[in-house]
């Protein structure tokens, strides 16, 4: 597909002098798709990218929002500098609407959605954000029983078909960003272009060195592993009581007898998690969370030798901070197994619909031999 082929006409791009993206943004997604952003703006150094980050756990209860608000990607995104504005003030419906009357006011002659989940309201979102505005968005098969969708779907200019897995031969999720990308006009990028990084500032390697003296663990005698249990569904979790089970097992083999452990929990678990591994008496084990800012943790993580993740951003950070990383998956979502293949063990459920709790603490051990 050359540029005059692509979604967004070629002399539409180039007289613009802004474009918004809108999407529903996790830590995984963006860190591949950091590296698009970044080229597409670097293509088009006249326009000024912004971008919508939609908050799908959207609620009224105010109780949610001191987390909702305080999401870890908002710092990641406020350090790149290739986004000249970014809307995050979406997680409760009061804010969402002042965010959409804010839009309006830019007046974009562009606006391009990447949201996958029920991308007919987000058709709706974009053509309201800008009502005279090129509109390009996802789209899906829209069936009988569904004619809110075709309506919301003529709202758009021009679509981007939703992708399916092939099982048998999955893509990588850089491919299909890159698929997304290439319609919309952006640079083709290549292996190298697409691997994963992140610029931790100085301050928070310092901050990670200062934890891990904290903790008695620099210097250490052995070796340094970091253990993340945690994801957004149960479905993609694994016990606690697997994970310090999993850290008695590696004290007992002689490569891992003198290794330390960072076992890591979102915040508002913390809690819990400091109770469940707090009665198992484990030594030389820390727990950790990223409370103040997103940095922390990729700070920490490079830190690391080995790092131990069920499927969410971690394990793709883990890439991205160059550290080998033990990935717990189910088999629904191959396409998001770890880019680098040399440095990834993957371990999969035993069957199509287990949750990654199946996988085993032998499993893990297995591998780790």
């Amino acid at each position: 597909m050359t540029q005059t082929q692509t979604l967004i006409p070629a002399e539409l791009l180039q007289k613009s002098d802004k474009i918004l993206f809108i999407a529903h943004l996790a830590l995984g997604d963006f860190t591949y798709l950091q590296n698009f952003f970044k080229a597409f703006a670097e293509a088009y150094p006249h326009l000024s990218v912004h971008l919508w980050v939609d908050e799908v756990r959207r609620t009224s209860n105010s109780a949610e929002w001191v987390h909702l608000k305080k999401y870890s990607l908002y710092d990641w995104l406020g350090a790149c500098g290739f986004f000249k504005k970014v809307y995050t003030q979406t997680y409760s419906p009061e804010l969402y609407e002042a965010s959409i009357r804010e839009a309006r006011q830019e007046h974009y002659p562009i606006v391009v959605s990447i949201a996958t989940l029920r991308p007919h309201q987000y058709a709706t979102l974009a053509r309201a954000i800008s009502p005279d505005g090129w509109i390009v968005g996802m789209a899906k098969p829209v069936k009988f029983f569904q004619p809110h969708h075709r309506l919301a779907y003529r709202k758009l200019d021009a679509a981007i078909p939703s992708y399916r897995v092939d099982r048998t031969n999955p893509q990588h999720i850089s491919d299909v960003y890159a698929h997304w990308f290439r319609q919309v006009g952006g640079p083709e990028l290549d292996a190298a272009g697409r691997f994963p990084f992140v610029e931790i500032p100085e301050a928070w390697h310092q901050h990670a060195h200062k934890q891990l003296a904290t903790w008695g663990f620099a210097p250490r005698p052995g070796k340094l592993v970091f253990i993340n249990p945690y994801a957004k569904t149960k479905k993609r979790c694994w016990p606690l009581e697997h994970v310090a089970e999993l850290i008695q097992a590696m004290q007992r083999l002689d490569a891992w007898r003198d290794s330390s452990f960072v076992v890591n929990a979102v915040p508002q678990e913390l809690a819990h998690a400091r109770q469940v591994i707090g009665s198992y008496r484990l030594q030389r084990t820390e727990l950790f969370s990223a409370e103040d800012n997103f940095f922390q943790l990729p700070a920490l993580l490079a830190q690391c030798d080995l790092i131990i993740s069920v499927e969410t951003a971690v394990m793709h950070l883990a890439n991205a901070v160059h550290v080998p990383v033990i990935a717990l998956m189910r088999q629904k979502n191959p396409e998001w197994t770890p880019i680098d293949r040399n440095h990834s063990t993957v371990i999969t459920a035993p069957n199509a619909r287990d949750w990654v709790k199946a996988i085993s603490v032998e499993q893990v051990i297995r591998a780790i031999k």
